[in-house]
């Protein structure tokens, strides 16, 4: 059987290659093309090895790319950095034998980090390496809801950002940059350990039913994404696009805290008060109801 690292390698170098035409790299199609990226061996001539090596690359079997390897293929490949890093992480992870036992226990917050979430006055959550929702604040469950109404395994980013049944999500303008952004972060997490069973779990769902997952999903993007914005869908007060940002918690690999903020004395600063400040008022009310 071939080693995860190199399977995920060999997935990644056919995607890359996929995505390069010839008259990229400055070669002439030249007749029919049976497929439509480059050739395996032209992109070995590109990168000076022989297509053999390079197939077995792709085909996942037991080979050990040098690092003057992986930096010729990065070139014909036209990577970028974040690439770059990403085929020589998985790569150098290929060239070890996998260890006997891999830690798959369940992720925590510390409490220290819910009392924080608790006090902050922006929305925050707080994601496991495969995006799960471990822990959101109040100023969260205005935007997203109660997270008690969520079987807890469904409460996963991709998992609800591909949920049918949340048509609001699917309508917003930056819907699929947002997807790509969930995507690239579960690939980093793919690449550092494979055999995962939670990211095994979510992937193979949504590769079995969306169609629109097995798209993105092949285009093998990988990012560590940090920052960006969104777009929330809320029918009360409108649309209210909020900035974000990641923070590491302790651990490695461990959660990060996504905090979601908005430009004081904005409009959408207004809108999310407006949103904060009616969930109250409902709270307030179904705590006085059941007193």
């Amino acid at each position: 059987m071939a080693h995860p690292y190199a399977r995920e390698l060999g997935d990644f170098l056919r995607a890359r290659r996929n995505r390069l035409r010839p008259h990229d790299v400055g070669l002439e199609p030249g007749g029919r093309r049976k497929v439509t990226g480059l050739r395996r061996e032209e992109l070995a001539l590109l990168a000076g090895l022989s297509t053999d090596y390079y197939q077995r690359m792709e085909q996942g079997r037991e080979v050990r790319p040098s690092d003057d390897v992986l930096d010729a293929l990065a070139g014909a490949l036209g990577l970028d950095d974040e690439e770059r890093r990403h085929l020589f992480t998985l790569a150098h992870a290929a060239r070890r034998p996998l260890p006997a036992a891999v830690d798959h226990g369940p992720e925590r917050v510390p409490d220290s980090t819910r009392r924080l979430l608790r006090v902050m006055d922006t929305p925050a959550v707080v994601l496991g390496r495969h995006l799960d929702v471990l822990a959101w604040n109040p100023m969260a469950e205005a935007l997203l809801g109660c997270p008690d109404d969520y079987v807890p395994h469904r409460l996963n980013m991709l998992l609800l950002l591909f949920d049918d049944t949340l048509t609001g999500e699917r309508s917003c303008p930056d819907w699929e940059r947002q997807a790509l952004e969930y995507i690239g972060m579960m690939r980093a997490a793919v690449a550092a350990d494979p055999t995962h069973p939670r990211a095994t779990a979510v992937v193979g769902e949504l590769s079995i039913r969306s169609a629109e997952f097995r798209r993105l999903w092949s285009r093998h993007d990988v990012r560590a994404s940090v920052s960006g914005t969104k777009t929330f869908r809320c029918p009360e007060v409108g649309d209210i696009v909020l900035d974000w940002d990641t923070y590491p918690l302790p651990g490695r690999p461990g959660p990060v805290m996504v905090v979601y903020t908005a430009e004081p004395g904005s409009a959408d600063a207004d809108r999310l008060r407006l949103v904060a400040s009616l969930r109250a008022t409902r709270s307030a009310l179904a705590d006085e109801h059941f007193s």
